[in-house]
């Protein structure tokens, strides 16, 4: 006789054929993980307790029990004291067994569609579920009840004064940003940097920009989303090479001196003065991402270039690795020079950016809070950097890993007459393991093949699976 039962709590059709003659809790354990892949069970939804899970089926609890421990082992579930059971962090929907093809992979770099894989080593993800929940709250409502009656008003373009000083000090303490609070612009994040950059450069800086190559894939779009013409110039050890930049045309850069997107690397000393005397002598702007300079691991932090050059540098950063992509909060802190240009290009798009949760991140940097919570994210993603190193050592040893003594990913070499985008769909399709390939973030796609790893979003159980799971697809094919 078939029994079939809704549970409590989430949404969940199971189905337990008590005729069948196969065993009850393997049934439990593949409803389960079916649910997860079908997204009827998302990422951090929280399972029914064992007791009552076991209650509305009609089974034992220990037979719950055991389900839940094996889906744990797997990869599928994430047992916390204190919270209960939930589906993984890492886990997204699987829709159909269709690999993805070169251009959602693209997509997925920059946060597009999923891969429909079980454990994604998406890189670019901060842990969503460590935001700072109630920390946040109570800052907004602090913002809320406290702000004056005019903070409701229309407020200044360039951001509230209160998160312009608080980040002026910050950025200053932190980072080694000469910065003043009537210097700091306020954006929607490093995209609206972009946007404004394209409005607000003078004429004679022309409209090619120089990137990165490799760089990120996400500001070479905004950057001809925007009307400027994106050209390559080639990372080595030390970091963007400024002799090739130099017998080119363009006379704005963006550049990632802290921590090379993706390669990892710092800007060598020699190349970050040779970058500001290339500055100087072209007339010219360097436009500096400091995307995840916060989370460093075996080094010593390295300080803002905008710090040895303010008039040659304009400084940008975020809070999307840092709290989270939602939030849309960002900064610039430009050259006198292009201030009000940039200024007014804020006003026309959109008037400021939302004044109570400018207020409410003034207050998490005033108090402490934003610095408590790095810390805290810093020695997590460390134990997943090592969790991610230790696996790649036990199961594919000898394999190049770079770029891990700071950031949220890691660099992996392939080696000459490895089919790069094969190895993707193999791993998706044959592991359920959503890995990524370095040729998005080449202009072109010249270069060896190669991956890039983000482990921020995964916990070490399910980073030490996704290693293993695909271990068979990497040394087979080195």
């Amino acid at each position: 006789m078939e029994f079939e039962r809704t549970t409590s709590g989430p949404e969940v059709f199971l189905t337990l054929d008590r005729a069948g003659g196969g065993l009850l809790r393997g049934q439990l354990e593949q409803a389960l993980r079916a649910a997860v892949r079908a997204g009827r069970l998302p990422a951090g939804c929280r399972l029914p307790s064992t007791r009552a899970l076991a209650a509305d089926l009609g089974v034992s609890r220990g037979l719950v029990v055991e389900a839940y421990a094996q889906l744990v082992g797997e990869g599928y579930l994430d047992a916390r004291s204190g919270s209960g059971t939930r589906v993984a962090g890492g886990m997204v929907a699987r829709p159909s067994a269709e690999p993805p093809s070169r251009a959602a992979a693209a997509g997925e770099v920059l946060g597009g569609p999923a891969d429909g894989v079980v454990i994604d080593f998406r890189p670019g993800v901060p842990e969503l579920a460590a935001f700072p929940r109630a920390a946040w709250a109570a800052a907004l409502r602090r913002a809320v009840l406290g702000a004056p009656t005019a903070a409701l008003g229309y407020g200044d373009p360039a951001g509230a004064g209160e998160l312009r000083a608080a980040l002026a000090g910050y950025l200053g303490r932190v980072r080694g940003v000469e910065a003043a609070a009537a210097g700091v612009l306020v954006t929607a994040g490093f995209a609206q940097a972009v946007a404004l950059l394209a409005r607000g450069l003078p004429s004679r800086l022309g409209r090619t920009v120089a990137v990165e190559d490799p760089g990120s894939p996400g500001t070479r779009e905004q950057l001809a989303g925007n009307g400027l013409e994106p050209v390559p110039v080639e990372v080595d050890e030390e970091g963007l090479r400024v002799d090739e930049l130099a017998r080119g045309s363009a006379r704005v850069v963006v550049v990632t001196p802290a921590h090379q997107s993706p390669t990892g690397v710092v800007l060598s000393p020699d190349r970050r003065a040779a970058l500001l005397a290339w500055a100087r002598a072209a007339d010219g702007l360097v436009v500096e991402d400091d995307y995840d300079a916060e989370y460093r691991y075996d080094r010593d932090p390295v300080g803002a270039l905008q710090g040895l050059a303010p008039e040659l540098v304009c400084y940008a950063g975020s809070v999307s690795k840092t709290l989270a992509p939602a939030l849309r909060i960002g900064w610039m802190v430009p050259p006198r020079s292009l201030w009000p240009a940039l200024a007014r290009a804020k006003a026309a798009d959109d008037l400021g950016c939302p004044t109570l949760e400018q207020l409410a991140l003034a207050d998490l940097l005033g108090s402490g809070a934003y610095d408590r919570h790095l810390r805290r994210g810093r020695a997590r993603y460390h134990r997943r950097r090592d969790a991610l190193a230790a696996a790649l050592d036990r199961h594919v040893p000898g394999l190049q890993v770079g770029g891990t003594a700071a950031g949220l990913h890691a660099v992996v070499e392939l080696g000459d007459g490895v089919d790069e985008e094969d190895l993707v769909r193999r791993a998706a399709v044959e592991a359920g393991v959503g890995l990524h390939g370095l040729t998005p973030w080449r202009s072109g796609g010249r270069g060896a093949p190669g991956l890039v790893l983000g482990y921020a979003s995964l916990t070490e159980h399910q980073i030490a699976e996704g290693v293993r799971r695909v271990a068979p697809l990497l040394t087979g094919r080195r």
